[in-house]
């Protein structure tokens, strides 16, 4: 079977980042529903289409291509006050954009009575390699499709 919308694609995937760090090992395959539902990123999803089980592809993705170009203007400083408890460099917090979104922040940086937030996907600004392996192509189900996502081995759970 050919690899295009509503198919459901079992692969391995491998991710590194361009200094070598491994992300993402391949070693558990993983399922997705193919045709745009925003579950792998659209120059994997491209560079898969109208394959099928058996292709291998590696991909160098820009920053452009993969989690974007980091923004300076995502970085906030806040107050140590309005800081959650329990939460520490690394870690990551719920709040608000200037444009009133909910953004996930990574706090970069506790310095006396501020701390420093950052907006920007973890990945961002990183040339990302990865490596394809198509394993199965099946078609999706109709319940797959409206849910936008795969059901059952390697895909979601209900």
């Amino acid at each position: 079977m050919i690899i295009d919308k509503d198919t459901v694609v079992t692969l391995r995937l491998t991710v590194s980042e361009s200094t070598g760090k491994v992300l993402e090992d391949g070693k558990t395959p993983v399922a997705y529903l193919h045709g745009g539902y925003d579950n792998l990123l659209p120059k994997i999803e491209e560079a898969l289409q109208g394959q099928a089980a058996g292709f291998k592809a590696s991909l160098t993705l820009p920053p452009e291509d993969a989690f974007g170009v980091r923004d300076e203007s995502l970085l906030r400083t806040i107050s140590k006050k309005d800081f959650p408890p329990g939460v520490k460099v690394g870690g990551a917090m719920q709040g608000v954009n200037d444009q009133g979104e909910e953004t996930v922040y990574t706090v970069l940086k506790i310095k006396g009575d501020q701390v420093m937030l950052d907006g920007n996907h973890p990945l961002a600004g990183k040339t990302l390699k990865v490596g394809l392996s198509v394993l199965e192509v099946r078609p999706a189900t109709h319940e797959e499709v409206a849910h936008r996502h795969v059901h059952g081995e390697h895909g979601h759970h209900h």
